[in-house]
């Protein structure tokens, strides 16, 4: 056994086995916290998978372990990266740096994921895939290997609740066991510490639009004598893993909350405002008047805020760098702000009847008619260029925040 040099974080230290595979192809990166029981025969299992699929390979162990982990890690013939407990998440942040195959496979060394099957894995990596999610749903769960809750409600419903929000078809986006080219796994750029970076890492995939495929693979019980973490942490556990995965979700899904609906809104309250600006408008019994025009302005906003904030948020996940250039062009500098300066004008100059008969009776409104209404339709056009202008401010602002962080 030796050591390397401390990392640039010096909280880091790698230790090497006596036999080490000096070219690997394959990294199989694992966290690791106290899992004396099971570490030796996992290693075990990963080399077996190795030679199965014909291929070269590493096991880096993450290990933040206070028990022998470490020590049957490494007589078991895999790299250990001692690193403080600070989360599933910043451990393969933490390892990156040590990452050497140009593939990395990650799971669990509890032996509940086989990694003695990897060649199927191996063979999408083959075919040019960047980023390949183990589904024990198409594969194989053995008897009392998942908690009821998880089986039955948890892990279907929040992968349902991804698919809808990204259009995209996963059936297991909890699963542990999965693989990506160490070039996916840069591009991706993980920033979440704990569980949530399961998800981050499955939604930044289609953020990418990194070539995905799914692998059906089998799922074991706990070996007798070993607590899953999510037991040692107590019954919340498993929730509070859910509320951070649902976070992450709508985090980097807000578009979906804010685009398509903020069109929905806008259109529907334009359908109630702008027949309405010569005055009431009946439609049989129905009248529609200014209470009405107060439902339609509001949705208008509500509708226009949510557009604009939905293509913001198109803008700060645009990691294919496809999609600002497109909203740069729609609101180019120069005409958008010139643009939002006439309108606005406009508005407010619709506005000026009420305004001249206010003053002329005294400062007080006469009997609303049509001035009333073509004021309301003067005001959401103000307030509307005003908005635009203030959109198109930050669009732009964005792009010199990025262009500094780079």
């Amino acid at each position: 056994m030796s050591a390397l040099p401390l990392s640039p974080d010096p909280e880091l230290k790698l230790l090497l086995p006596v036999t080490d595979e000096p070219e690997p192809e394959v990294s199989i990166v694992i966290p690791a916290l106290n899992e004396e029981i099971t570490i030796a025969e996992f290693v075990a299992w990963c080399h077996e998978g190795l030679s199965k699929a014909g291929i070269k390979g590493e096991v880096v162990i993450v290990d933040s372990s206070t028990d022998a982990t470490a020590e049957r890690a490494l007589k078991a013939g895999a790299r250990v990266l001692k690193a403080p407990k600070r989360g599933l998440g910043r451990a393969y942040i933490d390892a990156l740096p040590f990452i050497r195959g140009r593939y990395v496979m990650m799971g669990d060394c509890d032996c509940t994921y086989d990694f003695r099957e990897l060649k199927a894995f191996v063979e999408k990596f083959r075919e040019g895939y960047e980023f390949i999610m183990g589904s024990r749903f198409k594969g194989y769960i053995e008897p009392g290997a998942m908690p009821p809750l998880h089986q039955y409600f948890g892990t279907p419903i929040t992968t349902m609740i991804l698919n809808v929000i990204f259009a995209s078809k996963f059936s297991d986006i909890h699963c542990g066991m999965r693989g990506l080219t160490k070039d996916a796994l840069l591009r991706i750029d993980l920033q979440s510490q704990g569980w949530e970076y399961a998800s981050e890492m499955v939604l930044k995939s289609v953020h990418c639009r990194l070539r995905t495929a799914e692998v059906p693979i089998r799922f074991l019980k706990d070996r007798e004598g070993r607590l899953s973490h999510h037991r040692r942490m107590g019954w919340l556990s498993p929730w509070l893993a859910g509320w951070d995965n649902l976070r992450a979700m709508f985090v980097y899904g807000a578009h979906f909350f804010l685009y398509r609906p903020g069109w929905v809104l806008l259109l529907l309250g334009l359908l109630v405002t702008l027949p309405q600006a010569a005055g009431p408008v009946t439609v049989g019994e129905l009248t529609f008047s200014l209470h009405w025009m107060l439902f339609g302005v509001s949705a208008v906003i509500v509708g226009l805020q949510s557009i604009y904030l939905g293509v913001l948020m198109k803008v700060l996940f645009d990691f294919t760098g496809a999609a600002t250039p497109v909203w740069l062009r729609r609101f180019r500098y120069d005409r958008t702000v010139a643009l939002s300066i006439m309108t606005g004008l406009v508005g407010l100059g619709l506005g000026l009847p009420l305004v001249t008969d206010y003053a002329q009776h005294g400062y007080q409104l006469s009997t609303l008619g049509w001035k009333s209404h073509l004021a309301v339709i003067g005001l959401l056009t103000a307030v509307a260029s005003f908005m635009t202008f203030t959109f198109t401010l930050v669009l732009h602002a964005t792009q010199v925040a990025a262009r500094r962080r780079r």
